[in-house]
Order: structure tokens, then C-alpha cells, then sequence
């Protein structure tokens, strides 16, 4: 008999897909005085892998240089225990730096979060990325272990 956490887990198709439809991931960090440092971050998934950006002097990037270990969750169906699903990753980031991978990085970004389902930003946000890409790094969220969990499989029975 199988147990009930393996009916609940998810296999790469449904994470890819799960991670494509959620917005926000909650990136934890280890802060200067090694409590968890949370942020929420937007990101994009690029060949299985998450990524994002954010200014090169943020607490989070100080925090990856110092240990490049990040535990990132993205959640679902809070408000309800049977809805429930989420994916966690314990990864290991890398901090990119060129500026053509991070503008190329932003405008992925606000591609996926733009509200054009073409993924099309306008002129105005490519500057803008542009401008910002020189003060911001990308991070590319290596994973090293994931736990996965979707209460809708168990069809309301606890």
C-alpha cells in the first residue's frame, strides 16, 4: 500500500505546469545574522529551471554570495486544505552578472508578467529593462532536492 504523501506528490509534468500557471515564489535566503531572509520574487522558467532578477546590492544577492544556498517554495489553494499544492525546492544559485543575459533575463520577465499573452513588452519596458540591467543580476535557481504535494489528488478524503 502506498503512502499518502506518495499520492500527493507531483511527477516534472505537472511541476512544469504548475509552476507555468503560479506567479510568486518565496525565495529564502540566510541573512547576515543567519535567520531566514524571505522575499518574494517574480520568475520564468527556462529549460526546467527557475530564474529571476533583482538588484545586485539587494539583501538577497548579498546573502548568495556569502552562501548560495536558497530554499524557494510557490504555493496554491491556501485558503483551502484540500486545494493545497506547492512545490519546494532546495537549490543552489548561481548569480549571473553579464548584462545582456540579465536584460535578456527582465525582459522575460515582463514578458510573462506584462498581461500580453504573447509575451510582448512594449517599447517603454524594454528601455526600462535596459536602464535597470546594469544595476540587477539574474539568478538561475539550481535544484538539488524538491518536495512537491497536491491535496487535490486525495478527492477530499483526509
Amino acid at each position: 500500500m502506498s503512502s499518502r504523501r506518495s499520492k500527493i506528490t507531483m511527477d516534472d509534468a505537472e511541476v512544469l505546469a504548475f509552476l507555468d500557471e503560479e506567479r510568486v515564489m518565496t525565495c529564502a535566503t540566510f541573512g547576515p545574522n543567519g535567520f531566514p531572509h524571505l522575499m518574494p520574487l517574480w520568475y520564468v522558467v527556462r529549460d526546467g529551471r527557475l530564474w529571476a532578477w533583482t538588484f545586485a546590492k539587494s539583501q538577497k544577492t548579498r546573502n548568495l554570495e556569502r552562501d548560495p544556498r536558497a530554499t524557494v517554495q510557490v504555493e496554491a489553494g491556501r485558503d483551502q486544505y484540500h486545494l493545497l499544492r506547492g512545490v519546494m525546492l532546495e537549490t543552489e544559485v548561481t548569480i549571473h552578472r553579464d548584462t545582456d543575459l540579465v536584460t535578456q533575463l527582465g525582459l522575460d520577465i515582463f514578458g510573462r508578467y506584462g498581461g500580453d499573452p504573447s509575451g510582448d513588452v512594449s517599447d517603454d519596458v524594454r528601455n526600462m529593462v535596459r536602464s535597470q540591467a546594469v544595476k540587477r543580476v539574474g539568478f538561475e535557481f539550481v535544484e538539488r532536492r524538491r518536495a512537491t504535494w497536491d491535496h487535490r489528488k486525495l478527492g477530499n478524503v483526509y
